[in-house]
């Protein structure tokens, strides 16, 4: 049985992290946050971690959701990163999340003759060569060399006139804020304590050693301690202003670069594979996302606030621009459904060698107790935290076993293959369509058990949420009971998309979401109502946010919306 992030069990977990001495506390609750304290707790060490807002709420459940070896780097000749994470990228796909990452062909149109189809040709060919010899490409197709009459065959979308051919390999992709809350939920499994909405306001000291975290409950206002031998930290784009917490400069700094995502729908844009196009900063992709596309990214300093970075109206006509290149029927700004915004946390440091590592990550040890890791990118999660434990178990007395979550599948990994073969005789056991079982297994894996039960005790449950049908009732209910989800926006943003997907962001979903949480945490019909004005708020400050025409007056439009955190 998979541990439910409950409204008890965080209550609990909170109780438990002020009662003793823990091994290793970790702030942030990213993906690499997760990841350190999965990894750890797998050790044998007593953990916790605690995430101020909800899991995944920042670049964790913002980045463009690909699993990834990162082929540009191969360009930049840096093959020790690609390897480490075609490595990784193999791990997810068919040990650790083979029910939330999977396959995704990519085409890259080639422009220029003579030259470009060898060069690209020959990267990408070194690029599957490294997975293959590796034995990591099991299930991925090879790459392919292709006419221009056979790429524009597989996507139509394309003009004539904007590629002389094209070259089709696969990659792989995953709902990043589900898989991260998959890490936080498997960590609990293995008896880890975690807590959202837990905000560190302050480090314990004894001299210059760190010797836990001062807490703020933000749900209830109430403050604990909470003791360890060693704090990771793992904020990241809030790296530096964690650090400060503890009166120390870092051995590195953490830059934000923003980038955004556009959602337009899968029938704008005839293909049967995504797109990687070249711009003249970096790539763009064209990302298949169920019934949508993504379209992303942008690349852009951020120094305003971190919580909410803001989409203007310039980052939108960028990417339609470029997308629209080669497109034979253009995008306007009526296709676009959902945008988002999130934060990279890319390394800078005083010395040039630490500002060439950009993409890679750090570890650092800058005061006794206090561990910070930083910089990387989603892919290599798994690396990162391992080092940060590494460098944490470094000065504990006794010793510490390796790293062994290159071998731990995720909840609701296990079983996940059978059931999936399973999935006709499953729907017509509890009387649902066999497309609706197919969405649950790509989301909760063998988890949809619990799902079923929830059904067979209230079958009134399976009616799809308004204005987003491709989501279950359930699917809300189960984000409470199980997933820590402890507010609206939790639900529409980031264990489901219907923020992104939906026409109208979720606005009609929202009042049915505030039901079916409210009896689980307690809500007042005045409650009820707070949180669906304050997700409206959020929507239409998002949307005037996006007719700005810079980051300044987007982000003042952006936080007209008040943070659920701070209230």
């Amino acid at each position: 049985m998979v541990t439910a992030l409950s409204p008890a069990a965080r209550t609990e977990a909170i109780a438990r992290m002020a009662e003793q001495e823990l091994d290793i506390l970790v702030v942030g609750g990213g993906v690499v946050g997760a990841g350190s304290a999965l990894d750890a707790v797998t050790r044998g060490l007593t953990t916790a971690i605690v995430e101020a807002r909800d899991w995944a709420s920042g670049t964790s459940s913002r980045s463009s959701k690909l699993i990834h070896g990162g082929l540009r780097y191969l360009e930049m000749l840096d093959f020790g990163l690609v390897r480490e994470a075609l490595t990784e990228r193999g791990l997810l796909l068919n040990r650790i999340a083979p029910h939330l990452v999977r396959p995704v062909q990519f085409l890259y149109p080639l422009q220029h003759r003579v030259w470009e189809r060898p060069y690209v040709g020959a990267g990408i060919a070194l690029y599957d060569a490294m997975a293959y010899t590796s034995g990591t490409a099991h299930g991925l197709k090879r790459h392919r060399h292709l006419s221009r009459k056979h790429a524009l065959a597989e996507a139509p979308c394309l003009r004539k006139d904007s590629l002389t051919g094209a070259i089709q390999y696969s990659d792989a992709q995953v709902d990043d804020a589900r898989h991260t809350l998959t890490v936080v939920r498997t960590a609990a499994m293995f008896g880890a304590l975690a807590a959202n909405g837990a905000q560190v306001t302050g480090f314990l000291r004894q001299g210059e050693r760190v010797t836990g975290a001062a807490v703020t409950d933000l749900e209830t206002g109430n403050t604990f301690e909470v003791r360890a031998k060693q704090v990771i930290n793992a904020t990241g784009v809030w790296t530096d202003d964690t650090q400060g917490l503890a009166d120390t400069r870092g051995q590195f700094h953490v830059r934000a670069s923003k980038g955004i995502h556009l959602v337009v729908p899968r029938d704008r844009l005839p293909s049967s594979c995504g797109l990687i196009l070249r711009t003249e900063k970096s790539v763009l992709f064209v990302i298949p996302w169920g019934r949508h596309w993504i379209i992303g990214t942008t690349d852009t300093d951020w120094s305003l606030a971190k919580a909410h970075p803001a989409a203007s109206s310039r980052d939108i006509d960028y990417l339609l621009e470029h997308v629209n290149s080669v497109l034979n029927s253009p995008l306007t700004r009526e296709d676009v459904e959902g945008v988002y915004a999130g934060l990279r946390p890319l390394l800078t440091g005083e010395s040039e060698s630490t500002s060439k590592l950009s993409r890679e990550h750090v570890v650092g040890h800058p005061v006794p107790g206090l561990v910070v890791v930083a910089g990387g990118k989603y892919t290599t999660y798994r690396v990162m935290a391992a080092d940060a434990v590494d460098e944490a178990a470094r000065t504990m007395d006794a010793r510490v076993p390796d790293s062994c979550t290159d071998q731990i599948p995720l909840a609701g990994a296990e079983g996940y293959r059978a059931l999936w073969n399973q999935r006709r005789a499953l729907a017509a056991t509890h009387g649902i369509h066999v497309v609706r079982v197919e969405h649950l297994l790509n989301r909760y894996g063998s988890c949809i058990g619990e799902l079923f039960d929830m059904l067979r005790e209230n079958p009134s449950l399976a009616a799809p949420l308004p204005g987003a049908d491709d989501y279950l009732a359930v699917e809300a209910r189960y984000a409470v009971t199980h997933e820590g989800a402890r507010h609206v926006e939790d639900v529409l943003t980031r264990r489901t998309r219907i923020s992104i997907e939906a026409w109208d962001r979720g606005v009609a979903a929202a009042p049915a979401v505030a039901d079916l949480m409210a009896d689980v945490l307690g809500w007042d019909e005045e409650q009820k109502k707070r949180e669906v004005e304050l997700y409206l708020i959020r929507v239409a400050a998002e949307r005037e946010s996006q007719t700005k025409p810079d980051d300044e007056t987007a982000e003042i439009a952006r936080l007209e919306a008040p943070d659920i955190a701070e209230l």
